[in-house]
């Protein structure tokens, strides 16, 4: 016997919402990565060979990324295949860490940070932090 329309809609939707979120986990591990390196979308378009428009949709989760695209992806940005995939759960949802977190919170507090020369005082000080953690 069939199973009734509804429930395969509902399994349907279900099995579609966990694509969308693994989409939307893959994006803003791009974007995570790309703003950690100091990359504009439009730099990181140019350097897969993609629209800006294009690069925008992936960070979003808006298109999914084919495999041949990620794996570019994956060599501009110096990571893994399996780093786009970090921090996603068995059902779909995604769970940042911690750390994640942090770094996130604090690219984006970098970047308004208004001259250059204020941020190389902050890129200086990071450098001189993790010397001081090596030679202890």
């Amino acid at each position: 016997m069939a199973a009734p329309t509804s429930q395969i809609q509902s399994e349907t939707n279900s099995r579609r919402a966990r694509a969308e979120d693994v989409d939307r986990n893959v994006g803003a591990r791009v974007r995570q990565r790309r703003v950690m390196l100091g990359l504009t979308q439009q730099q990181m378009a140019d350097l897969i060979g993609v629209t800006y428009q294009q690069a925008h949709k992936y960070e979003k989760g808006i298109n999914r990324v084919a495999a041949g695209r990620l794996y570019q992806m994956a060599r501009v940005l110096g990571v893994d295949i399996g780093y786009f995939f970090e921090g996603l759960h068995e059902n779909g949802a995604v769970q940042a860490s911690p750390k994640q977190r942090m770094l996130l919170e604090l690219a984006r507090n970098f970047i308004s940070i208004p001259t250059r020369k204020h941020q190389e005082a902050v890129c200086s000080l990071a450098r001189a932090l993790t010397v001081d953690q090596k030679s202890d």
